[in-house]
């Protein structure tokens, strides 16, 4: 089942300083590396970033959309995604996450049918809400949100009908559950160039 892939770039990167998708690991961008994962699982690849954002124009086969909901944060960002994607169910992931695991997303799509969104669990039973499936019908439930102005995403995954991944179900495809690893800031993107020179090595 190919997928509609949401890559959420609409961050203002405040704590890296600068554009965090644009740094290189491994000889390549992150937002690059990105697609490169989502790529195999995905026939329409949509960048959801603020308006003025026009850095991402030209990457591979994306599009690169404006958020309907400005200032909506991720929520606004999957929600405009949604919106615009050609399948039933998305894969909606953080640019700034350079160890995407295809295997584990193919996975999570399989569990997706009869859910309104499939979620990874982490250890302490914290949710990976930019690292999910979701489905058309989630559309409508988060406009609901958006329209009051509340843009967190955990109380809306809480209203829709789930399909949790639990951490052992991650570890089966990605050990050390480098998926979930994400840049804020430049200590992160220090132990990301480690890390993939460590995998190469």
């Amino acid at each position: 089942m190919k997928a509609t892939a949401i890559i959420l770039a609409g961050g203002k990167n405040l704590r890296l300083g600068r554009n965090k998708a644009a740094e290189t690991i491994g000889g390549k961008s992150i937002i690059e590396r990105v697609i490169e994962r989502v790529s195999p699982l995905a026939d329409q690849i949509l960048i959801v970033s603020s308006a003025e954002r026009t850095e991402f124009k030209g990457i591979g086969k994306a599009e690169v959309l404006a958020d309907l909901y400005p200032g909506g944060g991720p929520l606004g960002g999957i929600y405009t995604g949604l919106v615009k994607a050609k399948s039933e169910y998305s894969i909606a992931v953080a640019c700034d996450m350079p160890f995407l695991n295809t295997k584990l997303l193919g996975y999570m799509l399989e569990q997706a049918a009869g859910h309104d969104a499939v979620v990874p669990l982490i250890d302490g039973g914290l949710m990976e809400p930019l690292h999910a499936i979701y489905a058309r019908s989630c559309i409508e439930k988060i406009k609901t949100y958006l329209d009051r102005n509340q843009l967190s995403v955990i109380p809306v995954i809480k209203r829709l009908n789930v399909r949790y991944i639990e951490p052992a179900e991650s570890r089966r495809f990605d050990p050390r559950l480098l998926s979930f690893f994400n840049i804020n800031y430049p200590i992160d993107l220090e132990r990301a160039i480690a890390l993939e020179a460590e995998n190469k090595g």
